[in-house]
């Protein structure tokens, strides 16, 4: 396999990572917060970066993606992780004809590197934020796009929540 399609592969077991990282040991009620008016909802955050994925996707398969809400955090979690998969199944094997590997990675999966982000700036305006950890040394794996994503081998052991402990 080539080095740029290991590249794309990596950033979405890498996405993965840091999705999943974001949501371990969630509150609840998290996947329904809302901070304001108009801002995305964990659960409606998880729907859009389904649909980035998807309609990165439709680049190698045709057609169109817009996927329906789900009803719950966890459903729109095992959907974002199956599109991770068929994706990276299609950087293995399939022509890059219709967009280049450049496009993908500052198109779609930067967008959805961006909201895993934001998953975790949730959590902390939640209270419940997300130990940091040194992520050059996460033990990402092209191979594993799906849920069962591995414990931070670097957490940082001095870190504040919210209110400064």
């Amino acid at each position: 396999m080539d080095a740029k399609r290991e590249m794309l592969r990596h950033e979405l077991a890498a996405i993965a990572y840091r999705t999943r990282k974001a949501l371990r040991d969630a509150p609840a009620e998290f996947g329904d917060l809302r901070v304001a008016a108009g801002v995305r909802t964990p659960r409606e955050l998880l729907r859009h970066m389904s649909g980035v994925l998807g309609y990165a996707r439709t680049f190698f398969t045709g057609g169109t993606y817009r996927p329906a809400p789900l009803a719950t955090l966890e459903e729109e979690l095992e959907r974002l992780h199956e599109l991770l998969a068929s994706l990276s199944e299609h950087f293995a094997a399939d022509s890059f004809e219709r967009m280049s590997p450049e496009a993908f990675l500052q198109g779609p999966l930067s967008d959805a590197m961006t909201h895993a982000g934001q998953l975790a700036m949730l959590r902390r305006l939640a209270g419940s934020p997300v130990p940091p950890e040194n992520f050059l040394f996460a033990d990402i794996d092209a191979d594993n796009v799906g849920p069962n994503q591995p414990d931070p081998v670097a957490p940082d052991d001095e870190w504040h929540t919210p209110d400064g402990r």
